[in-house]
C-alpha cells in the first residue's frame, strides 16, 4: 500500500520521535491523515484477532515517552506495547539503557474497555519501575508472565489508582502489522506488530 510506504519511509531515521525535524513531523502528519482514511478496518477495536498481539513502537508525539530519553547518563531504548483483548489487558513496556549493568525498565499495566468500534478507555493499575538485571528482565514476554502471574519484583512496583490515572485512545488504523492511535492528550502513538 502506498500510504503504508509513505508514512514508513517518513518515519524511518526519527527514532520513534526523538529526531524528527519539524519538517519531518509534518511529513509524517500528512501520511498518517492519508493512511487514516484508507483504514481497512472501520472498527477496529472489534477486530480481536487484529488487535490482540505484540507491538513495538515505531513513532509517537507523547512527550512522557520521549521524556524518558532525557534522564541523565540514559538513553531510551525499545518500547513495546503487548496487548491481551480476552482479559482486556494492556502491558507498556519501555527499555532504557545507560551505564553497564544500569539498563533499566518503566512498565505500566492497565486494563481497558470498549467505548465504541474506535475507541477505548485505559485504566492504568500497576506501575514497575527498576533495573533490568534485579528484575530478572530478558524479554518483553517473559516480564509480561511474571506480571500475569503476580510477581512482586525488586523494584519500584507500585498499585495505580485507575480512577486517577485514565485515558482514552483511539484506534485509527489497523491491519495486519501496523496500528495507529490517538490518544486523549493529543499524543500520535505508531505501532508495528512483533
Amino acid at each position: 500500500m502506498i500510504g503504508k510506504t509513505a508514512l514508513l519511509d517518513a518515519i524511518a531515521g526519527t527514532n520513534r520521535g526523538l529526531l524528527a525535524s519539524e519538517k519531518q513531523k509534518q511529513a509524517i502528519l500528512a501520511a498518517i491523515a492519508t493512511l487514516e482514511d484508507l483504514n481497512p478496518t472501520p472498527l477496529p477495536v472489534e477486530a480481536s484477532s487484529l488487535l490482540d498481539g505484540n507491538w513495538r513502537l515505531i513513532y509517537t508525539t507523547s512527550k512522557a515517552l520521549l521524556n524518558l530519553d532525557r534522564l541523565p547518563f540514559f538513553k531510551l531504548g525499545q518500547i513495546y506495547q503487548y496487548i491481551r483483548v480476552e482479559n482486556t489487558s494492556v502491558y507498556n513496556i519501555a527499555e532504557v539503557y545507560g551505564l553497564p549493568y544500569l539498563e533499566g525498565l518503566v512498565s505500566v499495566a492497565a486494563k481497558f474497555e470498549p467505548l465504541s468500534g474506535r475507541r477505548v478507555q485505559v485504566k492504568f493499575n500497576r506501575s514497575i519501575i527498576g533495573w533490568q538485571r534485579l528484575l530478572g528482565y530478558n524479554s518483553p514476554e517473559n516480564f509480561i508472565q511474571e506480571i500475569e502471574a503476580g510477581s512482586k519484583f525488586t523494584a519500584i512496583d507500585t498499585a495505580i489508582n485507575s480512577d486517577r490515572q485514565q485515558g482514552w485512545l483511539d484506534i485509527t488504523y489497523l491491519d495486519n502489522d501496523l496500528r495507529i492511535g490517538r490518544g486523549n492528550e493529543g499524543s500520535l502513538f505508531v505501532l508495528s506488530k512483533v
